[in-house]
């Protein structure tokens, strides 16, 4: 075979050849499912070590060099669904909005998603439950067969569906007889919101890791007598996802290409939902570039304290994948988010896309959940995290803390609690542990030329004198949905490389964005080629410095790389924008610094008085 085959083609023609599954193919290659389905679709390029293990295989097969002409009719599948091409992501994100659209003048955006999402994942176990049957028919000949043996055995399958609540039932094209109660009364339901309701109580019934992911909503609930959604619009929402162009199958879109998809909609959430939907949603190049740059290896421990839908830890297993395509060892994921929603959200993105995440719910600041034996806080390789920015905490709440996370670490924070996150960040570590946090562009100047009296500054201090800031990353303005300013990247290190101890890497990434409507974006390929300036280490005019410790020290601890890193002058037809940004940005900060100042102003007057 040449060392230029055609990797779809002869990846077909093996599992043809060989009546392989794609997760068979999969076990045999000693790769994911999901990198063979990358494969297959022609999105990824398997590497030197997969390509030879592709042609072993191959050889095996009987597949040479023209796989399509050599694979002999009598050995194709009995049973073979004719599927479309895998769509692209406009199509898909058109649907999704499409439906949010038919019932958005039901609810508004913070509501409407508690009843979009739990359809979407509804199609989405519907359309695998299809697949693995259709599976199971080719190994036993028939539907009907392969039916009996999913009604006898559940585990064959990853998540069982009652008849009443698949996709071909809830949508009218298959017909399905209620069964009577034990008094001989018809379990029938009296409207569509009361069978979808039924619906998703039955598959959490059967399957009971479901319980408080799909089942968040009464779709059937009433408010003075009235439906509180119009059945006739849920009924548009199942008509839209019923398109047999938007099947969510196994074959059909890649976990990871759905789950983008479903980013795109908790996105369109975000801009109708103002400041709270921060909390729980990360611009999704935001989160690949943290993801790239920790570089994640198999078998990890990566944890988010404050995960929200659990964006950050699914792009960490991505990106792991990526990296090292015929590892099948899984990163080893977990998270905590304080919101019942946010949780219940962050379980669904993780079944969307296939991977083992585990979750709690509680205050991490007061409550951290995920403790060792001695109950101390446990230790991970990596913490990724996007915290309340700002966020006020009480001193006297943390003078005692039982973790000891605060006051061993530069003392205790007043006003705002970047750097308490920080200091839980750390301790989140073990002793070789990285981390990246999204902070607010002020968390690394604020107290800078205070004369040791600030103690946001103090403790920063502490960081840089013990060698744990990696780096600082600015980002362009206008990424994040709950304000317009620039966030900054804080990488953590525990146990710097030698060429990187006592140094600070600091990378300005605030011209690499591209206009949006509302929000700007990082381009897909800025990601890797700021990931690889930054891992790389050397000064790159206009966007990478590297201060040493000491002269952190002689700025009186100024981490800003704006103020390091000076940008290279704009093009001609740049010049306005850049200033305008530069108004922009002005003006954001004369409107947080005239925020700080009126509870300053109102103490002054108490003074006075």
């Amino acid at each position: 075979m040449t060392s230029s085959f055609n990797v779809p083609v002869v990846l077909r023609a093996i599992r043809t050849n060989l009546s392989l599954t794609q997760e068979q193919l999969a076990e045999r290659l000693g790769v994911s499912f999901a990198t063979v389905n990358r494969w297959e679709g022609g999105t990824t390029k398997p590497q030197k070590a997969a390509l030879a293990a592709i042609e072993a295989l191959a050889s095996e097969a009987g597949v040479g060099d023209e796989p399509e002409a050599a694979v002999p009719t009598a050995a194709r599948p009995r049973r073979k669904r004719a599927s479309a091409a895998v769509p692209t992501t406009k199509p898909m994100e058109q649907m999704l909005w499409d439906a949010a659209c038919s019932i958005r003048g039901e609810k508004d955006a913070a509501k409407f998603k508690d009843y979009l999402l739990p359809l979407l994942f509804l199609k989405r176990l519907s359309d695998v439950f299809d697949d693995e049957v259709a599976r199971l028919a080719d190994e036993y000949g028939d539907r009907t067969t392969a039916l009996e043996i999913a009604e006898s055995d559940h585990s064959l399958l990853r998540f069982y569906l009652p008849p009443e609540a698949r996709w071909a039932v809830i949508s009218g094209r298959e017909q399905y007889e209620w069964p009577v109660d034990e008094r001989g009364r018809s379990t029938a339901p009296r409207g569509f919101g009361e069978h979808l309701t039924k619906a998703v109580r039955a598959v959490v019934k059967h399957n009971p890791s479901l319980s408080g992911v799909i089942d968040i909503v009464d779709f059937a609930a009433e408010r003075n007598g009235e439906p509180d959604i119009n059945p006739a619009k849920l009924r548009g929402v199942v008509e839209t996802f019923s398109d047999p162009r938007y099947r969510l199958g196994l074959a059909d879109v890649q976990p990871d290409f759905l789950g983008r998809a479903y980013e795109f909609l908790l996105r369109k959430f975000a801009e109708g939902a103002g400041q709270s939907a921060g909390e729980f949603f990360t611009p999704t190049e935001v989160g690949f570039l943290m993801a790239h740059i920790l570089r994640p290896r198999p078998g990890e421990t990566c944890h988010d304290y404050a995960c929200g839908s659990a964006g950050l830890l699914i792009k960490l297993q991505l990106v792991a994948r990526e990296l090292d395509p015929t590892s099948k060892v899984p990163l080893k994921l977990s998270g905590q988010e304080l919101g019942a929603e946010s949780f219940a959200v962050a379980r669904m993105n993780a079944i969307i896309h296939d991977m083992d995440v585990d979750l709690a719910r509680g205050d991490t600041m007061i409550n951290p959940k995920f403790l060792d034996a001695a109950s101390r806080i446990r230790g991970h390789d990596i913490v990724v995290a996007n915290p309340m920015w700002n966020q006020p905490f009480s001193p006297e709440l943390f003078g005692n803390d039982p973790f000891d996370r605060f006051q061993p670490a530069g003392g205790i924070t007043s006003g705002k609690g970047d750097w308490a996150w920080l200091q839980h960040t750390l301790a989140c570590l073990d002793d070789d542990g990285r981390a990246a946090v999204v902070l607010d562009t002020g968390a690394v100047t604020r107290g800078s030329g205070s004369q040791n009296e600030d103690k946001e500054r103090n403790i920063r201090k502490w960081f840089v004198d013990n060698d744990l800031i990696d780096g600082v990353i600015l980002l362009p303005e206008n990424l994040f949905y709950n304000t317009n300013a620039a966030g900054v990247i804080v990488i953590i290190a525990r146990r710097k490389a030698t060429s990187r101890k006592g140094r600070i890497a600091l990378l300005n990434a605030s011209r690499r964005f591209i206009k949006g409507k509302p929000k700007n974006y990082l381009p897909e390929k800025d990601i890797r080629l700021l990931a690889g300036i930054y891992a790389k280490g050397e000064p790159v005019v206009g966007e990478l410095t590297i201060i040493t410790n000491e002269q952190a020290k002689e700025a009186d601890y100024n981490l800003s790389p704006s103020r390091w890193v000076s940008t290279a002058a704009p093009e001609e037809g740049d010049a306005l924008a850049v200033v305008l940004d530069q108004f922009e940005t002005a003006l954001a900060a004369e409107a947080e610094a005239s925020r700080d100042l009126v509870p300053l102003l109102a103490k002054l007057r108490e003074l006075a008085r």
